[in-house]
C-alpha cells in the first residue's frame, strides 16, 4: 500500500493524520484515510479563500505536466504556495530534456533531488506507480491516461459533503465511464461510502467490466441506463463528464458518441430541488451555460475546493508537523 498514516500532528487544535508516502491510486486509501483528508481540508479552507500559512516554508514542490491542465496544475500551485512553499514546474515538453528523449525514470529521478514532493500526470496509464519506483520523494498522480485521479476523487468527495451529503448518497455518473479517469476513482470511493450510484453512458462509453465488478465486491449499490431522464428525478448529485476525444484511438468512434448527453434547464425541470450538478471541467457542450445560473450548478464551487483538498494532500505528503 503506498499510502500510510504514520503519526498525528496538532494544526489549530484538530489531530490530523501525516503520510509520507506516494499518492498513485485511490485503492491505496482507506474510508479512514480518506476522512482524515476531508477533515483537513475544511481545516484549510480559510487559509485557500485568501488566509496564508508557514506550514511548508522552505518545502518545494515539483510539477510535471506531460498533458495539458488549467485546474489541476494551478490549484496545486496555489495550495503550495498559500501554505507557503514554492513551486518548481517542468514546463513545456519541448524546453526540456524531455524532447531529447530522456526517459521518465530519469526525469524523476533529478527531479526528486530538487524537491520535496513530485505532482505528475502523464498520458500512459501507469505513469505515477511506475515514477514512484524510480522517485525517493513522494509521488502525487495528477492523472495517469485512463487510469486513476486520486486527488480528484478527494475534491469530488468534499464537493458533496459540503454541497450536499455523503451519508444515503444517490449519485449518477454520466458520460465517459469507459476512459475516464474521475469516474473511475471516483466510483471505487463512493462504494466506501456505500451510496447508491447511477452508471449513465453510451454503450461503447460504460464503465469497465472488471470496475464494476470490483465495486459489487465492495456491496455497492449499482445500477445503469443510457437515458439521464430516467434517473434525474431520483438523486441527489448529478456527475457529468465530458466525452473525451483525445482517448479515443479511432476519431470516428469519438464522432458516433459526440455529444450524446446535454444538460439544460428543460432536462432540470424533472430534478429533486437538492439536485447538485457536478463536473470535473472542462467542459464542452455536456452542460448548457444558461445552468449556470441556477442553484443546481456546483462545478465552479468543486473546482474551488481543490485548493484545500491539496492543500491537506500536500501537507501529508511531505510530513508537515
Amino acid at each position: 500500500m503506498h499510502l500510510t498514516v504514520i503519526n498525528k500532528f496538532k494544526l489549530k487544535g484538530c489531530i490530523l493524520g501525516v503520510m509520507q508516502k506516494h499518492i498513485i491510486s485511490m485503492r491505496d486509501f482507506s474510508r479512514d484515510e480518506i476522512d482524515i483528508i476531508l477533515e483537513k481540508a475544511r481545516t484549510f479552507e480559510p487559509v485557500a479563500r485568501g488566509g496564508s500559512s508557514s506550514l511548508l516554508s522552505g518545502k518545494i514542490l515539483a510539477t510535471l505536466f506531460f498533458e495539458p491542465s488549467t485546474r489541476t496544475r494551478l490549484s496545486f500551485d496555489t495550495a503550495m504556495k498559500r501554505l507557503g512553499g514554492n513551486v518548481i514546474d517542468l514546463g513545456a515538453l519541448e524546453a526540456s530534456s524531455v524532447a531529447k528523449g530522456e526517459s521518465l525514470a530519469d526525469t524523476i529521478r533529478v527531479i526528486a533531488s530538487y524537491a520535496d514532493a513530485i505532482v505528475l500526470r502523464h498520458p500512459k496509464e501507469g505513469a505515477a506507480r511506475m515514477a514512484a519506483e524510480y522517485s525517493s520523494v513522494p509521488i502525487i498522480n495528477a492523472g495517469d491516461g485512463a487510469g486513476h485521479h486520486p486527488t480528484q476523487m478527494l475534491l469530488d468527495l468534499y464537493t458533496i459533503m459540503r454541497e450536499s451529503s455523503l451519508s444515503g448518497l444517490r449519485i449518477a455518473l454520466v458520460g465517459d465511464l469507459k476512459y475516464g479517469r474521475t469516474v473511475h476513482s471516483l466510483a471505487y470511493a463512493l462504494s466506501l461510502y456505500h451510496a447508491d450510484v447511477t452508471l449513465v453512458s453510451p454503450q461503447q462509453l460504460k464503465m469497465p467490466d472488471v470496475i464494476k465488478k470490483d465495486l459489487e465486491k465492495q456491496g455497492a449499490h449499482i445500477r445503469e441506463t443510457t437515458r439521464i431522464e430516467d434517473v434525474i428525478g431520483d438523486i441527489d448529485v448529478l456527475y457529468v463528464t465530458r466525452i473525451q476525444k483525445e482517448r479515443f484511438p479511432d476519431p470516428a468512434e469519438y464522432l458516433k458518441v459526440s455529444g450524446s448527453y446535454r444538460i439544460t434547464e428543460k432536462l432540470l425541470e424533472k430534478a429533486n430541488d437538492n439536485l447538485i450538478i457536478m463536473h470535473p471541467l472542462p467542459r464542452v457542450d455536456e452542460i448548457d451555460p444558461a445552468v449556470d445560473k441556477t442553484g443546481y450548478a456546483r462545478y465552479f464551487e468543486q473546482s474551488f475546493y481543490g485548493v484545500p483538498v491539496r492543500m491537506a494532500v500536500l501537507a501529508m505528503a511531505m510530513g508537515a508537523k
